[in-house]
C-alpha cells in the first residue's frame, strides 16, 4: 500500500512539473490526457498528505502527553491527540475508497431510454414525468439534454423517449437509474379517484463512440422513414428519420429528432455502439465467477428499483431501503440525495468485496 501511494505521489509531482513547461500545450490532445490523469489522482495525493499530517500531529501530542505534568495542559494534549486519531481513521477510510478501482466510464455522457410499461395511458404519462424529472436534474447540474427519439401519445404521455445527457460525470451519477420505476397515484384519466399502480422502464447507457466498439458496415441494415409526432401529427414530408438494424444481435435503434438523415444516422450509430458495449460488458461480467455481485443494482431492466407513491408523498428506493418524503421535489429533479445514497452504498459494497 505504501509503495503504491508513493508511486502515485511521484507520478502526480511529475505531471505537475510537466504542466509548468512552456511547451506543455503544444499538443492539446496530449495535454488534455495528462491533465485528466493529474486531476484523477489529485484527491488521492491530497488525502495521503492530510493523513501524514494527522499521523504527525498524533505523534507530537503523544510525546507532549508523556512529558507534561500540568493537568490542564495534559487535558489539552489529550484533546489534540484524540482529534488527530479520529482524523487519521477518517482519512484512512477515505483513502481506501479512493483507491478502489474506478469505473472507466464515470466521466462519460449517458444515453437514457424510457419506455411506458404496465398501466396503459397512465404508464405513458408516468414515462413523461420521468423524462421531465431527468431533464430538470440535468439542467440543475448544467448538463444539456439532446433528444434522439421521442414518441408521444395524444394525451401527452410518452411511449418511448431516448435522449442523450451531455455532461462531465453524467454516468457516475445516472448509472444506478436502470430498472423498473413504479408509480402509485390517481391517474388524470381516473374519474373515481382510485389509486392505480403503473410502471415505466429506464435504461441508462454510457455513450460510446464508434471507435470504442467494433461495428462492421456489412452488419447494419439501414431503413429510412418519415418522422411524426403524436397521433401522426407534424409529419415530415421527407424521409429523414433513420432506423438501424444490427443483424448479428438483432438490436434496433432509431432517431427522428433531426431534420437531416445524416445527423439522425450519426446519432443512431452512437446509440448502437452504446448498446453493443452494454451487451459485451454483460457477457464479460457473466464469465466472472466467484465474485459477489453489487447489491445496489444489477442494471437489469426488469428489476424493480423504485416506487413513487403520490398519496403518501414518498419515494422509496428498494435496493438500499431509502424512503424520502419529498415526492414533489424529486419529480422536479431533486435527485442528489438518492444519487448520493446509491453511490455510497455502491462504494461500501465494493469495499466489502475488496476486503473479502
Amino acid at each position: 500500500m505504501l509503495e503504491k501511494l508513493q508511486a502515485i505521489e511521484n507520478r502526480y509531482e511529475e505531471l505537475c512539473a510537466k504542466a509548468e513547461q512552456p511547451d506543455f500545450y503544444a499538443d492539446p490532445a496530449r495535454a488534455a490526457k495528462l491533465l485528466k490523469e493529474k486531476n484523477d489522482i489529485e484527491p488521492i495525493v491530497e488525502t495521503c498528505r492530510a493523513l501524514r499530517r494527522a499521523q504527525k500531529e498524533q505523534e507530537e501530542a503523544r510525546e507532549l502527553l508523556t512529558g507534561e505534568a500540568d493537568p490542564e495542559m495534559r487535558e489539552l494534549c489529550q484533546e489534540q491527540f484524540q482529534e488527530a486519531k479520529e482524523a487519521q481513521a477518517r482519512l484512512e477510510q477515505e483513502l481506501t475508497i479512493l483507491l478502489l478501482p474506478k469505473d472507466p466510464n464515470d466521466d462519460k455522457n449517458v444515453i437514457v431510454e424510457i419506455r411506458g410499461g404496465v398501466g396503459g395511458e397512465e404508464s405513458a404519462l408516468f414515462a413523461h414525468s420521468l423524462f421531465r424529472m431527468y431533464s430538470m436534474y440535468a439542467a440543475a447540474h448544467g448538463w444539456s439534454v439532446e433528444l434522439l427519439n421521442y414518441n408521444e401519445t395524444e394525451l401527452g404521455g410518452v411511449k418511448e423517449a431516448d435522449f442523450l445527457i451531455n455532461g462531465r460525470g453524467a454516468w457516475s451519477r445516472m448509472k444506478f437509474e436502470s430498472g423498473v420505476h413504479r408509480v402509485q397515484r390517481v391517474p388524470e384519466t381516473e374519474s373515481g379517484g382510485r389509486v392505480h399502480t403503473s410502471t415505466a422502464t429506464v435504461a441508462v447507457l454510457p455513450e460510446m463512440e464508434e471507435v470504442d466498439v467494433e461495428i462492421r458496415p456489412e452488419d447494419i441494415e439501414m431503413q429510412v422513414f418519415r418522422s411524426s409526432g403524436a397521433g401522426g401529427q407534424h409529419i415530415n414530408k421527407t424521409s429523414s428519420a433513420v432506423r438501424l438494424i444490427h443483424k448479428p444481435s438483432g438490436i434496433v435503434v432509431s432517431c427522428q429528432e433531426e431534420r437531416s438523415q445524416v445527423q439522425n444516422r450519426e446519432k443512431c450509430m452512437r446509440m448502437l455502439a452504446s448498446k453493443l458495449y452494454e451487451i459485451e460488458e454483460a457477457r464479460v461480467s457473466g464469465e466472472i465467477t466467484g465474485l459477489r455481485k453489487s447489491q445496489v443494482g444489477t442494471g437489469m431492466r426488469n428489476e424493480r428499483i423504485r416506487t413513487y407513491n403520490f398519496p403518501q408523498g414518498r419515494v422509496t428506493d428498494h435496493r438500499i431501503g431509502l424512503t424520502l418524503y419529498k415526492i414533489d421535489a424529486v419529480m422536479d429533479g431533486d435527485l442528489d440525495e438518492l444519487m448520493d445514497a446509491l453511490a455510497t452504498a455502491d462504494q461500501a459494497e465494493k469495499l466489502k468485496n475488496s476486503q473479502g
